[in-house]
């Protein structure tokens, strides 16, 4: 079922069920309303027509009894038009008045309640037939009549009834519910269009999301809703817009990543081309004995290096993927950096001489450090090698101090630096600084940072950048002080 007819139906019965309750409630209570004051109509005239014989002139030879029938049938001739009527029963249930009738009265209602009304008690009833046992609704007040003796006490003597056909009543509780049942028709029909417009706008709420949905699965983010900050539909449309926003930024690193994949991989098949190439043009220079015997050991040493330059190219990438992908572990122990750090820039001081560039390790006392030793060492030839690659007859600086349960290393160079736009790229795999730079015999694939941050990601560390163009650029990384066992 549409989510339209959902709501037209909810708001529907919502407004049919608070109808019939607040109807039928209403009903009721006007029913026992006007009952209550039929009663207390009824009672007035009952205590009037009781009082009134004591204003009734005694005639010689008039009884206390022809008194009282003279004031009932006075009332009665009074209250003709409403059809009340009289009824005086003596203490031992005999019917006073009236004394002519033509028709047998019906005592069942006073047999009822007689041991109430002896005892003093008035009571009330509505029930279906009159006093003549007709099939009529009448109403009945029922009231003990006392006297006083001589011993100025209350002493009961019988029982007055009257009753009136509640016709009156069931005829207003008929009319009132012949108006409640057309402002139920009323109400339903307003309620109906109401609902309809209120589920309409929603439902159009709705299909919007729907449609900028459906923009979304076409590969257009920039779609965005119209939010206003008053109910969960714009709660939702601005998350909406936030999963655009983030999947448009998903998307735009995804193009930019496989940008660089096919950079990159243009310029591997380069780079692997002219090895090869270099290696089997030596070969068959060797084979067929086109090399001097002097050059030969300088073919070797050449073919050599364009073979060492190949497998650097495939461990960086097999390193990378192995990283990413979770594949790799780290044994993380308590070593000495201070001389570990000594031993790699004695390592890069010959690539260092050859950029004249000056090595300087900033420590004076031993400090350790919780790393696996293998992945420190591969992180800090990785930064400085880009140090010594982007620095040109400046220092590279490596500074090692203790900070508070960690150990923090900042790599400075004097280098070209680096704009706001390279310092937020650098991370990403491919990426290069600077592509003229591709040739160099370290640096080839742009996937040296890539690693060094996986890795330090893996120590649970953190590693920053800061850099101004033409000034140099800092690294500082910073490790934790806690063993870790298989830290991937």
């Amino acid at each position: 079922m549409k989510y339209l007819y959902q709501q037209l139906l909810a708001f529907w019965g919502v407004i049919i069920l608070i109808i019939l309750i607040v109807g039928t409630s209403f009903t009721q209570l006007t029913k026992k309303t006007l009952q209550d004051n039929n009663y207390e109509q009824l009672r007035g005239y009952a205590i009037s027509a009781w009082k009134t014989k004591d204003s009734i002139t005694r005639l010689p030879g008039m009884t206390d009894q022809d008194i009282w029938n003279t004031s009932f049938s006075l009332f009665e001739g009074f209250l003709s038009n409403q059809d009340v009527q009289f009824v005086f029963y003596d203490r031992n249930m005999q019917v006073q008045y009236p004394l002519n009738t033509q028709h047998k009265l019906d005592n069942s209602v006073i047999k009822e309640n007689w041991d109430a009304l002896m005892e003093g008690q008035q009571e009330y009833a509505t029930i279906n037939k009159d006093i003549y046992g007709n099939k009529n609704m009448s109403s009945y007040v029922m009231m003990p009549v006392s006297t006083t003796n001589a011993q100025n006490e209350n002493i009961i003597i019988g029982a007055l009834v009257i009753t009136q056909p509640a016709k009156n009543v069931s005829d207003s509780v008929d009319a009132i519910t012949a108006n409640l049942f057309k402002g139920f028709i009323i109400s339903s029909i307003v309620g109906l269009i109401l609902s309809y417009f209120f589920a309409s706008f929603q439902v159009k709420r709705i299909n919007r999301m729907r449609k900028a949905t459906k923009e979304i699965t076409s590969g257009n983010f920039d779609v965005k809703l119209v939010t206003h900050d008053k109910d969960e539909f714009d709660d939702l449309a601005e998350d909406f817009n936030k999963m655009a926003e983030s999947l448009k930024e998903s998307r735009e690193e995804i193009d930019r990543q496989e940008d660089r994949r096919r950079q990159f991989m243009a310029d591997a098949s380069h780079e692997m081309r002219t090895p090869l190439t270099t290696i089997n043009g030596l070969l068959e220079g060797l084979q067929y004995n086109a090399i001097p015997e002097g050059q030969r050991e300088n073919a070797i040493k050449l073919m050599q290096n364009e073979t060492s330059r190949l497998i650097r190219l495939v461990n960086e990438n097999l390193d990378y993927e192995k990283i990413r992908t979770n594949q790799i572990s780290i044994v993380v122990k308590k070593f000495n950096a201070t001389e570990t750090l000594k031993d790699i820039l004695t390592q890069l001081e010959g690539k260092a001489e050859s950029a004249n560039d000056k090595l300087i390790l900033e420590a004076d006392e031993a400090i350790d450090v919780y790393a696996d030793y293998d992945r420190f060492v591969q992180i800090m030839v990785n930064i400085i090698q880009n140090a010594i690659q982007f620095t040109q007859d400046g220092e590279i600086r490596v500074h090692l101090q203790k900070g508070y349960l960690e150990t923090i290393i900042t790599i400075s160079d004097t280098g070209i630096g680096m704009t706001e736009e390279q310092v937020q790229n650098i991370w990403d795999r491919y990426y290069k600084v600077d592509p003229s730079r591709k040739n160099t015999k370290y640096g080839e694939s742009g996937l040296g940072l890539s690693i060094v941050q996986q890795l330090v990601r893996l120590h649970k560390g953190k590693i920053s950048v800061e850099s101004q163009e033409n000034k140099g650029t800092s690294f500082t990384i910073s490790f934790p002080d806690v063993e870790i066992e298989d830290g991937a």
